[in-house]
């Protein structure tokens, strides 16, 4: 649970700083008990800079509902949740790091593509997720939210999967091959 509780916190502080910027993205609570499935999944994973956690990113072999197509579902890809960035390691380039440690560990996985979907209103992080070698999908708007009400992260993404020099120390076990 003391994982959990660090999720919660730091979607909580990224979602103060975003409301500052003028952004409603991630103002609904996320259900603790499907975080905590995450968790259990082993599909969360932590950046540790000394005793502080920097950032955190959900990768994972399941897509939301709704957002993809069955064609594009049967391609092998990893699909990447809840990237966030503590404040005190903004602007060091741990979210394009992370990026590329995903994009490195699904393509040890076999898996095609790294998507997402963003915040169908966020401009800027949509801009960021192209500057970053993702290329716009569509958006969907139709849907209900995993945490309720109508579909707000249906701007879709992808970029090709490839071996990548992130720079970090990964202590986890090798990825799963993906489907």
């Amino acid at each position: 649970m003391l994982l959990a509780s660090k999720l919660l916190a730091f979607r909580e502080e990224a979602a103060a700083w975003l409301s500052r910027l003028g952004s409603d993205q991630w103002r609904r609570p996320y259900p603790a008990d499907k975080l905590l499935a995450t968790i259990e999944a082993g599909v969360v994973f932590m950046v540790r800079d000394g005793d502080t956690t920097a950032a955190t990113i959900t990768l994972t072999p399941e897509a939301e509902e709704g957002l993809w197509t069955e064609e594009e579902l049967r391609e092998p890809c990893l699909f990447i949740n809840k990237l966030t960035v503590a404040r005190t390691h903004a602007g060091l380039n741990v979210g394009g790091r992370l990026l590329d440690w995903a994009g490195d560990r699904a393509y040890r996985a076999g898996a095609k593509w790294l998507r997402l979907d963003a915040w169908t209103t966020n401009t800027g992080l949509q801009s960021y997720y192209l500057r970053q070698g993702f290329e716009h999908v569509r958006t969907v708007h139709q849907g209900i939210a995993v945490n309720g009400g109508p579909r707000v992260s249906g701007w879709l993404a992808q970029r090709a999967t490839r071996p990548a020099e992130h720079g970090f120390t990964d202590e986890t076990a090798a990825p799963d091959r993906a489907a």
